[in-house]
């Protein structure tokens, strides 16, 4: 069977446990290997290209639905949270509904940096849907590094995501080394260019981390929350519902992790963080009439 780039494949040698997007195929040492990245996963992996098989429509479309269905239950929990959010805000702001305001909120502004333009595109649609202001810029791990400071000085964000793709390697090193990971590395060196622009952890909240990604030194580095603390897969959207907890919550209230991670879909095994406060702001009087 022949192998294209862009085709879906599995693993053999995994059960076709995750499904990946071929996006390169190349030779080393005689032997072709192809450079998968996760359908639905924010994994990177090599694999031989004898050991994968091409993923029938059928079974993409089953697979689909599952993670479709997990994705509108977390959504649903997401909504819920926000409405019982938004009910004490607006009970604060009138006084107990003693008093009729007009008031409007701003919301944190996002500027989300990713190495994959697919999950780019799907995470800026659910940022659309919730309400939160995002600019999201496509550029690989290795040069984010060398880019943060100017998008960081031009786009002024208050929350920072820096993602794509990641994995970590037995056969590079023991699990504590950032060498043996594929791109933790420069997630650490993008974080580390950001805190030295804006030290302060709350007034520049950072999301930093992909698949298996190295946790203790992206929280060390300076971000407030990170993956993956028992170095397993991440949903790609798992950084839109972090980022939307900060940005909905008043600057005046810390956020609880667990308050943040449980309406994730990898929950606290895959994500993790530090207590921050929140970034959202309320304003008066809204939409005033001129006499």
């Amino acid at each position: 069977m022949t192998i294209n780039l862009m085709d879906v494949v599995g693993r053999i040698s995994y059960k076709c446990d995750i499904l990946f997007r071929v996006i390169d195929i190349r030779t080393e040492n005689g032997n072709k290997i192809a450079i998968l990245y996760g359908e639905d996963f924010r994994l990177i992996a090599d694999a031989p290209y004898k050991d994968l098989i091409v993923i029938d429509q059928s079974t993409r479309n089953e697979r689909s639905r599952e993670f479709r269905s997990l994705e509108e239950q977390s959504y649903r929990l997401f909504q819920q949270e926000m409405n019982l959010l938004r009910e004490k805000q607006e009970y604060d702001s009138t006084d107990g509904y003693k008093k009729k305001i007009n008031y409007f909120q701003l919301p944190g502004r996002v500027l989300h940096i990713d190495g994959d333009p697919s999950y780019l595109r799907k995470c800026l649609d659910l940022y659309e849907k919730i309400g939160i202001p995002v600019t999201g810029i496509h550029c690989s791990e290795k040069e984010m590094p060398n880019k943060i400071h100017q998008q960081i000085e031009y786009y002024r964000p208050d929350i920072l995501v820096i993602t794509g793709h990641d994995a970590y390697s037995k056969s590079k090193g023991e699990i504590g080394d950032i060498n043996a990971y594929r791109h933790s590395k420069y997630f650490v060196q993008t974080v580390r260019e950001a805190r030295r622009m804006i030290p302060n952890l709350d007034q520049l909240v950072i999301f930093a981390g992909a698949c298996q990604s190295h946790f203790e030194s992206l929280i060390h580095a300076g971000a407030n929350f990170a993956s993956s603390p028992s170095r397993i897969n991440i949903h790609a959207l798992d950084p839109v519902y972090i980022v939307a907890k900060i940005s909905f919550t008043p600057f005046m209230e810390r956020i609880n992790v667990w308050d943040v991670l449980r309406n994730t879909l990898t929950g606290e095994k895959g994500l993790g963080g530090i207590e921050t406060k929140g970034i959202l702001r309320t304003g008066m009087p809204f939409n005033v009439e001129k006499e």
